[in-house]
């Protein structure tokens, strides 16, 4: 018995140890992970050393107050007519290009 209970001891020790570095690699995975995720922590870039810039690129608009104002604004110039066709029709169009496309 005392031999059996050895044995279990042993075995469940290196259990332990086992998933202790599987744990331990895992951490080692996903914090490599964090890092090449995150590009303001690469050290390794592809311009010349010491000219590292971290510029988040921005549009000329970005900072317009007024932005989208002409969206539509030839849709509401138009004249709306009748057409007798539903699939041609002006509420057709704007289905399909609102809930299709």
């Amino acid at each position: 018995m005392a031999e059996l209970a050895r044995i279990r001891k042993e075995r469940a020790a290196e259990k332990a140890e086992k998933e202790a570095h599987e744990k331990e690699e895992q951490e080692r995975v996903r914090f490599e992970n964090i890092l090449q995720g995150n590009p303001l922590l690469q050290h390794e870039s592809k311009e010349p050393a010491g000219s590292t810039e971290f510029k988040v690129k921005r549009r000329w608009d970005d900072d317009v107050v007024f932005k989208n104002c002409a969206k539509g604004l030839d849709e509401r110039q138009k004249e709306p007519t009748f057409i007798n066709d539903a699939i041609r029709s002006e509420f057709h169009r704007k289905f399909m290009d609102k809930y299709i496309k």
